[in-house]
């Protein structure tokens, strides 16, 4: 492909994302870093874990999203009592051919939504795990893929623990990116209550403005964007400044942090970096990209000590200094 070509491609996937964008906003007033990041996600195929408290609009995001493409979603309620093979699918058993059949759980689908997460128990997060990291399914002895795309979107509420099951530490690290929910603004607010008040407001149709097919062809683009040396090393340099913060200045943040991002974290900065700049129209990685994304990639992958929780000191307080700390190219 040509130069010509290639910004042509570029110009029009922007306007396709552009176009997908709006029709989110359509329905969710505000949150439009939320919506950027949920798109990024879908083009990276990264799973997200969106955490907020109740009546923030988390499940209507993602609902909306998905009503905007052209492929499958479920949506799964977490319970305690739920079973692996209710999400995944099990065996059947034939009487009429004496033989198993597979039944497909709601896993398979192109968008997953798995809503209130940590309230399911340990063996659904391990069958979870497996989907997420291998994407694929196990049922029986037989493994089945994934549809592609394949993302996983769930949600969480940081402040009810009744009930609820930790998330072990290697599953939250697959999650490409921690996204915070957080309240409107009093503008964004009142919109919504004239809307509310407004008898003869109907309910928004959402509009499925982007294909599968389309799909793939914006993600294939969005791979290509180009990271350049530099900012490479200026990614690697923030993640190995969380592991060893006394070495890049960062003395003081040294008790706070028990262990720092894994390489994992490394690779979502870049990825997700990239997918930022596509979606603001370029074709190249700048710092800023990087800058704008790494509380959403670093986030959940920082384990804080008991020090940083006595001095309510915040993951996010820590990549503050460090991508202060840091140099930029």
């Amino acid at each position: 492909m040509d130069q010509l070509a290639a910004e042509q491609a570029l110009r029009n996937s922007h306007e396709v994302i552009g176009r997908l964008r709006q029709e989110v906003g359509r329905a969710v007033i505000g949150q439009q870093a939320v919506v950027d990041r949920l798109v990024i996600a879908l083009l990276i195929r990264g799973h997200v874990l969106v955490e907020g408290l109740p009546g923030l609009a988390k499940t209507l995001l993602v609902k909306t999203l998905a009503g905007a493409i052209d492929a499958s979603f479920k949506r799964i309620q977490f319970t305690p009592d739920l079973l692996p093979a209710d999400i995944t699918g099990t065996l059947i058993f034939d009487p009429g051919n004496r033989t198993f059949t597979p039944r497909f759980g709601p896993i398979f689908a192109n968008l997953v939504l798995a809503d209130e997460i940590n309230r399911a128990p340990a063996k659904v997060q391990s069958a979870l795990l497996e989907a997420m990291q291998e994407r694929q399914v196990t049922i029986g002895n037989t493994s089945y893929p994934l549809p592609d795309p394949f993302v996983v979107i769930a949600t969480q509420n940081p402040i009810e623990h009744e009930g609820t099951y930790a998330l072990p530490e290697a599953q939250v690290d697959r999650f490409v990116m921690k996204l915070r929910v957080d309240y409107p603004n009093a503008d964004e607010e009142l919109r919504m209550l004239n809307l509310y008040l407004d008898p003869t407001a109907e309910p928004v149709a959402v509009h499925k403005v982007l294909q599968l097919d389309a799909i793939h062809e914006v993600a294939r683009l969005a791979a290509a964007v180009h990271v350049d040396d530099r900012i490479g090393r200026y990614a690697v340099q923030l993640v190995t400044a969380t592991r060893q913060p006394s070495q890049h200045g960062l003395a003081a943040i040294a008790p706070h942090v028990a262990f720092g991002a894994s390489p994992r974290a490394t690779l979502a900065l870049a990825h997700v970096a990239k997918a930022h700049a596509f979606i603001e129209g370029r074709a190249f990685v700048v710092p800023e990209d990087v800058k704008a994304v790494a509380h959403d990639v670093l986030r959940h992958r920082l384990v804080l000590s008991y020090e940083a929780a006595a001095e309510n000191v915040t993951a996010d307080a820590i990549i503050d200094k460090v991508l202060a700390a840091v140099p930029v190219p």
